[in-house]
């Protein structure tokens, strides 16, 4: 029996004698009270989950649905992969540029015509102009189709779209036809100025693209002409085509090309190329003698001029016997030069115009290419070799050493373009030549109408691709990126072998890995690799191409 002194487990409310405390049930009222105000509490709380999981969720649902229907997700311009346009009764000319002339993302082809009526019906006499007379027409990258096409005065000289590569928005194309220089924008064809040629300018050689000298946000330019008795060179407003200040002349005679160059220190030179050399001559002593004032803002370079003639101002770069060419090779900061000439061909430094390397070869047939054989990410040069007997050698140079990396010999054929490349993601470039494998030749057949073009690829140097799809008198070629990180492909322009002689005129395109599939293997190294055909095949489709 439990005593009335003790509180047990039968009666755990009871008070402690010692004093200690106990714990008091609740009442009914105030266990109902708390059991409410939690329910609430948790109700309340589950209810803001909900809200919060069902606003998540319509927010998610509208951006899903503005991506989907509002948004437009962007379009791809769908391209046939081969198009070609033909000009019956047509002459054209050794220019072919490759430009956005549209507002896809595709690249366009602008080019020359010499004929009586254009490709959009209109003719020579609707311009005013007297038949037959030139267009300049851009057709479309993607099905070739004409963009626009402009009839100016006929007597073409030459023409320039790629002035200003750095500020594209500065500069479109501009031309030299007749007595007249005429600047066009590439993307509706417009005429922006046009200016007669400044008198007794009997310029043929190309113009370049000098920093901006009139203070107009646009670049100038300036024309370089040059005969027995001197050199002549006049400054034209980039903006109006106005000549800027007076012609100068110089007492330097027989320049056969030009280019400008900037060096380490940002000082502009225009490097005039002889039969004897190369020589400098700085763009600020030129502006300085063109306008006064003019000048203030082109920097000068002090160790070149330590080497400059006191009366002339001319700087002599590189001296040899019999130079032929002068062209740039791009490099990552600075443009190198090649120097092509009797004996061979040398690389001068883009910073210090200093000797780099040369080859010694006596017979380069036309201008080197550039393109990545090796990793080193050094753009390697590329050269055609006369060796006789209708034979040329492929030489694929280091572009650090001026070594041999890679050669072949072909049967040299005519009309044959020069050798060209196009990148890769992979830092290589694929290589591609025109010729004739001598193990392919028929001795008694002619190799008149045998072209053949050859790609390699520098990770199977030992084999090449041949293609027999090859058409005759290509006037000029260009191999490029039509599309950023897209297909590459290869552009001709063919048509009579006389620059402008009436006759068919056509425009190819063409893409490179199209022709995979049915070109032939062919093993040139020893032991030709190990690798099938259709490994060699799946390589090339492979590649990914970069600009």
């Amino acid at each position: 029996m439990e005593t009335t002194d003790h509180p047990t487990e039968g009666d755990p409310l009871k008070r402690e004698e010692d004093g200690a405390e106990t714990t008091t049930a609740p009442s009914p009222t105030e266990l109902k009270k708390k059991s409410c105000k939690e329910v609430l509490g948790f109700s309340r709380l589950t209810h803001w989950r909900t809200a919060v999981f069902f606003l998540s969720l319509f927010l998610c649902l509208t951006i899903v649905f503005a991506f989907s229907f509002v948004i437009p997700c962007p379009v791809r311009p769908q391209y046939l992969v081969t198009w070609n346009r033909t000009f019956s009764e047509a002459g054209t000319y050794d220019f072919l540029a490759i430009e956005h002339a549209s507002e896809d993302k595709v690249m366009d082809v602008l080019f020359v015509l010499k004929n009586r009526e254009g490709t959009q019906n209109k003719s020579c006499a609707d311009a005013g102009l007297p038949s037959p007379c030139v267009f300049v027409v851009a057709v479309d990258g993607t099905d070739g189709q004409t963009l626009w096409e402009r009839p100016l005065d006929s007597n073409f000289h030459w023409a320039q779209c790629d002035l200003d590569k750095k500020e594209e928005r500065d500069w479109h194309c501009l031309l030299s036809h007749s007595d007249n220089l005429t600047a066009i924008n590439k993307y509706g064809g417009h005429v922006i100025w046009q200016q007669p040629r400044p008198t007794g300018l009997q310029s043929t050689l190309p113009v370049l693209s000098v920093p901006d000298l009139d203070e107009d946000t646009v670049r100038d330019v300036v024309l370089v002409a040059s005969d027995s008795t001197q050199t002549q060179m006049v400054f034209l407003s980039g903006k109006t085509g106005a000549q800027i200040g007076s012609t100068v002349v110089l007492d330097f005679k027989g320049t056969s090309s030009h280019l400008l160059h900037c060096t380490k220190g940002g000082s502009y030179y225009i490097l005039l190329q002889k039969d004897t050399g190369v020589y400098g001559l700085a763009l600020w002593r030129i502006a300085a003698k063109a306008k006064e004032g003019i000048d203030t803002n082109l920097k000068k370079d002090k160790q070149l001029e330590k080497n400059a003639s006191a009366a002339t101002g001319i700087v002599p770069i590189y001296e040899s016997e019999a130079v032929k060419m002068l062209r740039t090779k791009e490099t990552d900061h600075l443009s190198d030069l090649l120097v092509l000439n009797g004996n061979g061909v040398a690389l001068l430094d883009g910073k210090y115009l200093t000797l780099r390397w040369r080859f010694n070869t006596s017979s380069i047939l036309r201008e080197p290419s550039c393109g990545y054989f090796n990793k080193d990410e050094i753009l390697d040069v590329v050269i055609e070799e006369d060796v006789g007997n209708y034979t040329k050698r492929i030489i694929i140079l280091d572009g650090k050493s001026g070594d041999v990396l890679w050669e072949v010999n072909l049967l040299a054929t005519t009309n044959a373009p020069r050798p060209v490349s196009v990148h890769t993601t992979n830092f290589f470039s694929v290589f591609m030549f025109w010729g004739l494998m001598p193990s392919e030749y028929n001795s008694s057949e002619s190799l008149i109408g045998n072209q053949r073009s050859y790609m390699l690829h520098p990770l199977y140097s030992q084999v090449l691709l041949e293609s027999a799809n090859v058409v005759d008198n290509i006037i000029t070629l260009k191999a490029t990126l039509m599309e950023r990180g897209r297909h590459a492909a290869y552009i001709l322009l063919t048509g009579p072998e006389e620059e402008g002689t009436e006759g068919t005129v056509v425009l190819v395109k063409r893409k490179l890995k199209q022709d995979v599939p049915s070109c032939r293997v062919l093993r040139i190294g020893p032991g030709g690799g190990t690798e099938t055909n259709e490994d060699i095949k799946e390589a090339f489709n492979r590649l990914r191409f970069s600009d």
